[in-house]
């Protein structure tokens, strides 16, 4: 399981022009799931972003996590953080999980996230997303399983 992260100010994401999600100051999680990943990957990765220091401190450092600010969260599913691009000109998708199992384990880890009590929004999965966002620092971070 691959999650892209991003610090933001604010963001929000549209499917046919209508707004499918929208938070203020959190992050934008972009998420992606391998055919191997298994719902101890997802347990592993919500806890981490949710935890994860990343928000500054009163000193500007990075001390605090999206639960201590209750910072709100926007998470998308991306199957593309699985392109392999190394040959060739266009991506190759094999490592992506099939649209079933990707749909069951990105759901069960946004139930997981929510359970956090943070504000949780998200797009549609396997839908066409416009995905606008003001990035804060940036901070930008890549987490990824398996768990250790």
């Amino acid at each position: 399981m691959r999650i892209l992260i991003q610090r933001v100010i604010r963001a929000e994401v549209r499917v046919d022009q209508k707004v499918e999600g929208r938070i203020g100051y959190g992050l934008v999680a972009l998420i992606g799931i391998a055919s191997t990943d298994t719902n101890k990957d997802a347990d592993y990765l919500a806890d981490k972003l949710i935890h994860l220091r990343i928000f500054s401190d009163a000193a500007g450092k990075m001390n605090l996590s999206a639960m201590d600010t209750r910072a709100e969260l926007l998470l998308i599913s991306q199957f593309t953080l699985y392109g392999d691009c190394r040959k060739g000109r266009r991506p190759g998708f094999d490592a992506a999980a099939p649209p079933e199992r990707a749909r069951e384990l990105y759901l069960y880890f946004v139930e997981k996230v929510r359970r956090s009590g943070l504000v949780t929004q998200t797009g549609v999965f396997q839908a066409h997303m416009e995905v606008e966002l003001i990035n804060d620092g940036p901070v930008t971070f890549l987490l990824e399983t398996p768990a250790p």
